[in-house]
C-alpha cells in the first residue's frame, strides 16, 4: 500500500483547480472503506471449497456425494451436476439483486456509510445461519441473509470510494474494491483448504463461519468513517461538508472553491429530480444507462465465475483430486489478487481502455486454448477412466491463470470503477443500484446455470464464454470512451465529445445553467442559495469553466 501511495503523490497537480492531492487522511479512508470487499470475496471463494468437501456434500448433498466419490463410470463434465447444489451457490446473488434496489434509497437518504453498515450487519446474520446449518433450507436462508448484505456493501462502497478519492487517483483507490475481492477469494481458498483436512466432518463449518470475520470488520470500519462531501451536501450539512472536503483534500479553503460549488450545483441539479428512475432513461442519461446496464453484464459474461465459484470443483472436473483441487484454487487466487495489483497501479497511468482490450484480448486467447487443449485430450465423454497426465493438467492450471489474470487488471476491476464513476449526482445512486442489480442478475443466472452447461457443452463452454469476450472488446474499443484524470463531477463532458454517444447530449444540462447563473452574479455561493450555511466564505468563481 505504502508503494501504491507514493506513486499517486508523483502525479498530484491541480491544473484544473481541482485539487487532485492525495493526502494521509483520504488514502487510508479510502483503504477501510475498499475493506467491503473482503466479505464479497471471502464468499465467492469460500461457497465453491465447501461445495468440493466430502463431509459437507455427504451431510446436504449424498447424491453427489455418492456420485462424485463412488461412482467411477460417470461423466467427470457432469460429475457435479445438480440444481440443489447450484441453488446453494446462486441464492445469494438473487437476494443481492433485490437487496440492491434498496440500498439506493438508504445511499441515498442515510448516507453511504450507513449502507455500508446495514450490509455488514445483515450479513453478519447469514453467516450465523449458514455456519450452525442442520438442515439445506437453513442453507439457503443464510445465503439469502448474506445477499441482503451483499447487496448493500457493493452498491455504496464503490460511491463511497469514488466520492473520496481525488479524480487523479480515483481509478486507484476505486481498484482497491476489487482488490479487497480478490484477497477474500484467496484468504477462502487458504481456509477451505486448511478446513478441508480437519477430521470429525466440522471443518466446512469453520469455513462458512469464518465469513464472520470480513463482516465484522466492515461494520467496524462503516461505523468510524465519516461521510462523503456529497452525502453531507444531500442532507444539507454545507459546513461539514466544506470542511470535509479541505480535510480529505489538504488544502485551504479557497482552493476547494471550484469543487466544492460543483458539488452543491451538481446537488441543486439533483434535488430537481423527483423520481431517478424516470430520469435515468431519459435521453440525455442514455450513455450512462447503456453502460450501466452492459458494463457489469459483460464483467459476468466473461466467464470468470467458471473459475471463481466452482474453481475446486472445476479443477476435479479437470482430474484433480480433492485437496489438489483446493491447492490449485490457492494458486489461482494468488494470480487473482497478484494482477489486481496491476490494475491498481495502471489504471490511472495507462487509463480504462487500454486495460480493458489488453485484457479482453489475453482473456479470449487462453479461452481457445484451454478448449482446444481439453477437446483434443479428453473429447466429450471424459470418464475416470482417462485420467489425466501431471505435465498436461499442469498446464491447463497455467492457462487459467493467464485468463484470470486478463480478468483481474481489466474487467475485474474495471467493472466496478467505470460504472461508479460516470454518473451525475442526480441518478448516481439509482444508476448504481442498476448496475450493481444487473451484475447480480447475470452473476445469479450463470451462477445457476454454471455446471449444467458444463454438462452439456463439455469443453465447448470455454468458447462459450469465450464469443462473448470477443464482443465486449469490440463494445470497449467502439464505444467507451477514456475517463481517466476527469472530475466526477465533469464526467458529462467526456460523453459529449464522443463520436457516438454526443448526438444523446443536450448543448447545456441544468447544471451547467446553474453554474453560468451563479458565475455571472459572483455572489458567495452559500449566502445566496444556501442562507443558512452562513460559514461559507468564498465564491463560486468561474465553475463553468472547470465543465
Amino acid at each position: 500500500m505504502a508503494a501504491v501511495r507514493r506513486h499517486m503523490d508523483r502525479r498530484d497537480d491541480d491544473s484544473d483547480n481541482h485539487p487532485s492531492k492525495l493526502t494521509r487522511f483520504d488514502f487510508i479512508t479510502c483503504v477501510f472503506a475498499a475493506m467491503g470487499g473482503l466479505m464479497f470475496g471471502y464468499d465467492i471463494g469460500i461457497s465453491g471449497g465447501v461445495t468440493s468437501m466430502p463431509d459437507f456434500l455427504k451431510k446436504f448433498f449424498p447424491a453427489i456425494y455418492r456420485r462424485s466419490m463412488l461412482d467411477n463410470s460417470s461423466n467427470r463434465y457432469c460429475k457435479f451436476n445438480s440444481h440443489t447444489l447450484t441453488l446453494f451457490t446462486s441464492s445469494l446473488y438473487l437476494a443481492a439483486l433485490a437487496s440492491s434496489l434498496i440500498a439506493s434509497a438508504a445511499t441515498r437518504r442515510l448516507g453511504r456509510k450507513m449502507s455500508m453498515l446495514i450490509g455488514g450487519l445483515v450479513f453478519l446474520a447469514g453467516v450465523v445461519f449458514n455456519a450452525i446449518a442442520m438442515q439445506v433450507w437453513m442453507l439457503i436462508v443464510g445465503r439469502l441473509l448474506l445477499g441482503l448484505g451483499v447487496g448493500f456493501a457493493i452498491q455504496s462502497v464503490p460511491i463511497y470510494l469514488s466520492e473520496m478519492a481525488p479524480y487523479k487517483h480515483r481509478g486507484a483507490l476505486n481498484n482497491l474494491f476489487q482488490l479487497s475481492i480478490t484477497l477474500g477469494i484467496l484468504i477462502a481458498s487458504m481456509v477451505n483448504y486448511f478446513t478441508a483436512k480437519i477430521h470429525g466432518g466440522w471443518g466446512w463449518r469453520v469455513s462458512l463461519g469464518g465469513a464472520a470475520v470480513p463482516a465484522v470488520l466492515l461494520s467496524a470500519v462503516a461505523w468510524i468513517l465519516p461521510n462523503t462531501p456529497n452525502s453531507m451536501i444531500e442532507k444539507s450539512e454545507l459546513p461539514q461538508a466544506r470542511e470535509m472536503l479541505r480535510r480529505i483534500r489538504g488544502v485551504s479553503d479557497d482552493r476547494i472553491e471550484a469543487e466544492f460549488g460543483s458539488l452543491v450545483a451538481a446537488s441543486e441539479a439533483a434535488k430537481e429530480v423527483s423520481n431517478p428512475w424516470i430520469n435515468l432513461v431519459q435521453r440525455k442519461y442514455r450513455p450512462q444507462l447503456v453502460m450501466a446496464v452492459l458494463i457489469p453484464a459483460f464483467q459476468q459474461l466473461t466467464g470468470i465465475n467458471l473459475v471463481m465459484f466452482y474453481a475446486p470443483l472445476l479443477f476435479q472436473s479437470l482430474g484433480f483430486g480433492s485437496h489438489a483441487s483446493l491447492l490449485s484454487a490457492v494458486v489461482s487466487g494468488l494470480i487473482n489478487a497478484a494482477a489486481t495489483l496491476v490494475a491498481v497501479y495502471g489504471t490511472d497511468r495507462w487509463g480504462r481502455r487500454k486495460l480493458f482490450l489488453e485484457g479482453g484480448i489475453q482473456m479470449l486467447l487462453f479461452q481457445i486454448s484451454l478448449a482446444v487443449l481439453i477437446a483434443i485430450k479428453y473429447g466429450a465423454t471424459w470418464t475416470e477412466s482417462q485420467f489425466p497426465h501431471r505435465y498436461y493438467s499442469i498446464v491447463i492450471v497455467i492457462c487459467l491463470c493467464g485468463y484470470v489474470s486478463g480478468f483481474a487488471w481489466s474487467w475485474g476491476p474495471l467493472g466496478w470503477l467505470l460504472p461508479s464513476e460516470i454518473f451525475p449526482l442526480e441518478i448516481r445512486s439509482t444508476a448504481q443500484s442498476l448496475a450493481v442489480s444487473v451484475n447480480m442478475l447475470f452473476t445469479f443466472i450463470i451462477a445457476e446455470v454454471f455446471l449444467s452447461m458444463l454438462c452439456g457443452l463439455k469443453y465447448g463452454i470455454f468458447i462459450f464464454f469465450g464469443a462473448f469476450v470477443a464482443v465486449m472488446t469490440v463494445f470497449v474499443y467502439a464505444f467507451v470512451p477514456e475517463t481517466k484524470n476527469i472530475p466526477i463531477e465533469n464526467m458529462t463532458a467526456v460523453w459529449k465529445k464522443h463520436w457516438y454517444w454526443r448526438r444523446f447530449m443536450p448543448e447545456q444540462d441544468n447544471v451547467s445553467d446553474f453554474y453560468s447563473f451563479v458565475n455571472t452574479l459572483e455572489l458567495p455561493l452559500d449566502a445566496r442559495y444556501f442562507p443558512k450555511a452562513t460559514q461559507s466564505e468564498g465564491k463560486c468563481g468561474k465553475i463553468q469553466n472547470q465543465r
